[in-house]
C-alpha cells in the first residue's frame, strides 16, 4: 500500500527492569496528514487536514452530509490532482445550504476541529424511516471485524476508522478525523452506487450531535460506537430515528434510541 505515514527516530521511556526507567532511541512511525484543498465548481471551499488518501469520496461525503448536493448525479466532474493536495468538483447543487455553510459556522466536538455549517433548520427535521434490524449476535460479529486493526493503525495507533455494513458489502475508511472518516466512507458507497438507507455504521469516535447529523443526511438507520454518546447526539437520534448504540465492547453495548431495531 501507498505509504501514509513517517519513519522518525525519537527517543522512548521505558521500565528499566529495575525498579526505575530508561531512555533509549528508537524508530517509531507517525501519521502524514496533509492540508486538502476542497474546490467546489472552480471555486476553492475549504481546506481539510486529512490523510491524502480517498480525497474523491471524501468531498463526496462531506458536500451530501452538509446538503449541498443530494445525489451523485449531480456531479458533472470529480478529479483528484496528481500531487493529492487537492480535489476538484463540478456538480449542481443547494445554494442556500452552501451559503449556510458560511454563514454560521460550528466547530465541532472532533478530536481534529472541523467545520459543520447545516447543524440547524430542515437537516435536523429529516426522520430515517428503515425496517432495518440486527441481532446481537450479528452486532458483536460485525465489531469483531471493525476492531481488526489495519496496517495504518498497528503502525501509527493515530487513525480514526468508519465501516458501513450494507446488504451484500462492507466499506472501510480510515483518517487522522474521525468526521473525516465518516464523509469518506459514505462518499465510497454513494460513488460506488449503493444504497445506504439500510446501512450500518460503525465509527470509533463519540457520537455527538454532528456525527448523527451525518447518518441523517445519508439516511442511515443504526450507528454503532466502541465509545460514548453525547447528551445532543442522543436527543438528535431520538429525533431523526437513528437507532444509536454506545460503548460497544466485547459482548456489551448501551442501546441509547429507538432499541426495537436490534433483536435478540
Amino acid at each position: 500500500m501507498e505509504s501514509y505515514y513517517q519513519a522518525l527516530k525519537i527517543e522512548r521511556i521505558s521500565p528499566s527492569g529495575f525498579g526505575g526507567d530508561s531512555l533509549g532511541f528508537v524508530e517509531d512511525c507517525v501519521i502524514a496528514e496533509e492540508r486538502v484543498g476542497f474546490y467546489l465548481n472552480g471555486k476553492k471551499l475549504l481546506s481539510v487536514m486529512s490523510i491524502p488518501k480517498e480525497q474523491d469520496c471524501h468531498i463526496v461525503g462531506f458536500l451530501i452530509s452538509e446538503g449541498v448536493i443530494n445525489d451523485v448525479s449531480q456531479i458533472r466532474r470529480l478529479e483528484i490532482a496528481k500531487d493529492g493536495k487537492s480535489v476538484a468538483i463540478e456538480a449542481e447543487i443547494v445554494e442556500e445550504n452552501l451559503k449556510n455553510l458560511f454563514r454560521e459556522k460550528t466547530l465541532t466536538s472532533g478530536c481534529c476541529v472541523g467545520v459543520a455549517g447545516n447543524l440547524e433548520g430542515h437537516i435536523i427535521e429529516r426522520f430515517v424511516e428503515s425496517d432495518r434490524k440486527i441481532s446481537c449476535s450479528e452486532l458483536f460479529e460485525c465489531l469483531q471485524c471493525f476492531e481488526s486493526p489495519s496496517e495504518m493503525f498497528e503502525k501509527t495507533g493515530c487513525v480514526h476508522k468508519a465501516m458501513l455494513v450494507l446488504r451484500d458489502s462492507t466499506l472501510i475508511c480510515e483518517d487522522i478525523g474521525r468526521h473525516n472518516a465518516i464523509d469518506k466512507v459514505m462518499g465510497k458507497a454513494r460513488l460506488q452506487g449503493l444504497d445506504t438507507r439500510n446501512a450500518i455504521l460503525y465509527v470509533s469516535g463519540r457520537l455527538s450531535l454532528e456525527m448523527v447529523i451525518k447518518a441523517v443526511m445519508h439516511n442511515i438507520p443504526i450507528v454503532i460506537s466502541k465509545a460514548a454518546a453525547t447528551l445532543m447526539g442522543v436527543k438528535a437520534a431520538q429525533e431523526t430515528g437513528v437507532t444509536l448504540v454506545g460503548f460497544a465492547r466485547g459482548k456489551r453495548a448501551n442501546i441509547y434510541t429507538h432499541s426495537g431495531r436490534i433483536t435478540e
